[in-house]
């Protein structure tokens, strides 16, 4: 598989990362998984992403700043955020940042893949 078609998942927990890893790569998805903001944007792994899918509350950045830095420096994949602690004030900003969506947890896998398929262009 490509390395363009890289989904990576930024979220502090585990479980999270490891579900939605193994639930992207039954799909077919190549994955990479960080646990931390600055773990993805030090990682060299930003060229290569081609979908994100990151947490907004983790220890450290945060992962709409996260995100705030990806635009900063040219990268913009399509993004969907997910959030055990959703408002309608963090839904705007999400909006604002030019994401495509927040997601709150727990979420149901299937509600990613419109998202994915729309911005990657797979089925």
């Amino acid at each position: 598989m490509s390395t363009s078609r890289i989904v990576s998942v930024v979220d502090d927990d585990n479980d999270v990362r490891l579900a939605l890893s193994t639930l992207l790569r039954s799909y077919g998805w190549a994955t990479n998984t960080f646990e931390s903001a600055e773990d993805f944007l030090q990682s060299g792994a930003l060229q290569a992403t081609a979908f994100l899918i990151s947490d907004v509350r983790m220890p450290g950045l945060s992962g709409l700043d996260m995100y705030t830095e990806l635009v900063n420096r040219g990268y913009t994949p399509p993004t969907v955020f997910i959030t055990a602690f959703p408002s309608p004030e963090l839904e705007q900003k999400v909006s604002d940042v030019g994401a495509l969506a927040l997601l709150s947890k727990p979420f149901d896998f299937a509600s990613i893949m419109p998202w994915l398929t729309a911005a990657l262009g797979r089925s």
